[in-house]
């Protein structure tokens, strides 16, 4: 199994734009294309499904306000609850504001109490190295308690994803969707109890990219 440590991850990511010039919100659609067909599976069938996305400021956010574009067009019936603001100009805003233009509702943390179908936690991906706080860990605390599935973009929430433990507080998914490669946290033992089932999601990178960077890749 290959893995990529945090590190390696955003060199990896880098790379990706400046050597071979995939522009960052190619790799951002790669990733909500591939994780918002994971949802579907999830859902079993999209068409009225009621899902809340959870939203960052960052890329994960970013990620998440694509994938609730995607399965709106599947016929799903989506809100966003947004914990901040994207960076005027980035990838993330720019899928925030079509995410907003296309009508999608702006909720509060209430609506994961109201058991929708899915919960997508996009709100911090791998690079989180802090414990959370604020209007952030009141979301994750709220997706904790809801009894809906819960689908995590890259990593759960709160969760150091070299480690497998959590930074603080984390999300506990139900299935986690990683881009590119497993992260080290996936052969912790203990991090299941936040990660879920896992799968891998492929964005788009140069093979030779995923080569270079795993570094700890070993074969179980």
């Amino acid at each position: 199994m290959r893995t990529l440590t945090t590190a390696a991850a955003r060199a990896l990511d880098r790379a990706a734009q400046e050597r071979y010039a995939i522009p960052g919100i190619v790799l951002m659609e790669n990733a909500a294309i591939g994780i918002s067909a994971l949802a579907r599976g999830m859902l079993g069938d999209a068409s009225g499904a009621r899902v809340v996305v959870v939203c960052g400021p960052g890329n994960n956010g970013g990620d998440g306000y694509a994938i609730a574009r995607h399965l709106q067009n599947a016929g799903a019936v989506v809100s966003i609850i947004p914990v901040g603001s994207p960076r005027e100009g980035s990838d993330a805003a720019t899928n925030e504001r079509v995410a907003f233009l296309m009508g999608m509702p702006r909720v509060d943390l209430d609506a994961l109490a109201a058991a929708p179908d899915l919960i997508i936690d996009a709100v911090f991906g791998s690079g989180l190295d802090r414990p959370v706080e604020g209007a952030a860990l009141a979301a994750i605390q709220a997706i904790n308690a809801s009894p809906s599935e819960v689908l995590a973009v890259d990593i759960p929430s709160g969760l150091d994803a070299d480690t497998g433990l959590p930074l603080g507080e984390a999300v506990r998914a139900t299935v986690t969707a990683i881009t590119i490669a497993a992260r080290p946290a996936c052969r912790a033992p203990h991090a299941k109890a936040w990660l879920g089932t896992w799968r891998v999601i492929d964005i788009g990178c140069p093979r030779s990219l995923v080569a270079e960077f795993a570094t700890q890749a070993t074969t179980d």
